[in-house]
């Protein structure tokens, strides 16, 4: 479904512009320091843009060649070196990305992924992760619509990620876009 979106022009997620969510990590007043930073699930690579812009050594993932040659093309025109791959989010650990990632963003992939690969995805995401790092992880809480039944709940989140992880907050609602989505952000133990 994601490749022919693309194929058509028809990205209604991707509005080019980098979630306050994310800046306030990245700048606001307690800020990280830059390390690495692992975008997963980056569609046509606008947050690893931004992350690499402010310094971050930015490696993005997504499964849509189409998307990751649009993000390639604009991590070229911003003159930033960030890192594109190719590569299914549940099979993290057979894409050579490497490890030690102190901040990672999902921004609507892991409720798009079916129940059962969910752990693979969790697995790989904490075998990536530094401790200490911090994870902002974005999801509907309820499907936007018959069409599309992707989900997220706290529970969901908090069992999930138990094991390495700690849900240091839960917040959101109603987007501006009319979405029921909530922000998740976890803390690697």
């Amino acid at each position: 479904m994601f490749r022919a979106m693309y194929r058509f022009g028809f990205k209604p997620w991707d509005r080019g512009v980098s979630p306050p969510e994310l800046k306030e990590l990245i700048e606001g007043p307690n800020a990280r320091a830059a390390g690495r930073a692992l975008d997963v699930g980056c569609g046509t690579g606008t947050n690893t843009v931004y992350m690499a812009r402010h310094g971050w050594e930015a490696t993005g993932v997504d499964f849509v060649p189409k998307a990751i040659a649009t993000a390639k093309a604009k991590a070229s025109e911003a003159g930033v070196a960030a890192r594109f791959m190719i590569g299914d989010v549940t099979r993290l650990g057979e894409l050579g990305l490497g490890d030690g990632y102190t901040l990672l963003l999902d921004m609507g992939c892991l409720h798009s992924i079916p129940s059962a690969r969910r752990d693979a995805y969790v697995g790989g995401v904490t075998a990536a992760s530094a401790p200490g790092a911090d994870f902002l992880v974005w999801g509907f809480y309820k499907p936007p619509s018959v069409l599309v039944n992707a989900r997220l709940t706290r529970e969901e989140v908090e069992r999930r990620f138990a094991a390495s992880w700690d849900l240091v907050r839960a917040w959101g609602g109603e987007q501006p876009e009319r979405f029921a989505g909530r922000w998740y952000h976890l803390r690697r133990r």
